[in-house]
């Protein structure tokens, strides 16, 4: 009798399991969406014909609903996220240092031509010292940015600041290297 009712829990969830499955199909289905996939140059030739091929070799593929068309897209060569360099502060510090300013005034060419763009800084400090000394230093780094950023002419309504700390290092190593990459402020376009 225990084995019994073992075997129909086991037959319920999978059919769970497996109605849950179903059921997230037919939803992709009936919105008649397609799911976007970025495929590596060398399996293009995998992918049916007449799909364009991107500048850094990869194209993003929109697979087609049942009884639809195929879609291809080529992935942007200059996306924003390239266009926006990170600024790289001195140990225990949120002052924009000489060789940085060049950094910022390039970050802002691009957000005047892209008045529409919401920017979003997020500062980032190595791993050293406590999550609240580190939180107050990023906050001090991204307002130092945007604020240097608001002088050479860019909207202050297009910037937000954010302090990460040291919670999303860029380099998880733990030497000198590894920490001058973390002491940042990281540019994301919305």
């Amino acid at each position: 009798m225990k084995l019994f009712r073992y075997m129909l829990m086991f037959v319920a969830v999978a059919g769970l399991v497996m109605g849950g499955m179903y059921g997230c199909a037919k939803k992709a289905e009936k919105a008649g969406e397609g799911v976007q996939t970025t495929m590596p140059a060398g399996e293009q030739e995998k992918a049916e014909a007449g799909k364009t091929t991107g500048e850094e070799g990869k194209m993003t593929v929109t697979e087609a609903p049942p009884g639809g068309e195929q879609k291809a897209e080529p992935v942007e060569p200059a996306r924003a996220e390239q266009a926006l360099k990170d600024v790289y502060f001195d140990f225990d510090s949120f002052e924009i240092t000489p060789s940085q300013t060049s950094v910022l005034e390039e970050n802002a060419k691009w957000m005047k031509a892209n008045k529409d763009a919401i920017v979003t800084i997020e500062g980032h400090c190595d791993e050293r010292g406590t999550v609240e000394y580190n939180l107050s230093l990023g906050e001090k780094r991204a307002n130092v940015a945007k604020d240097y950023l608001v002088s050479l002419g860019v909207d202050s309504s297009s910037i937000k600041t954010i302090s990460l700390g040291k919670s999303k290092p860029a380099d998880p190593g733990h030497d000198e290297a590894a920490w001058a990459k973390n002491r940042r402020d990281h540019f994301v376009v919305q």
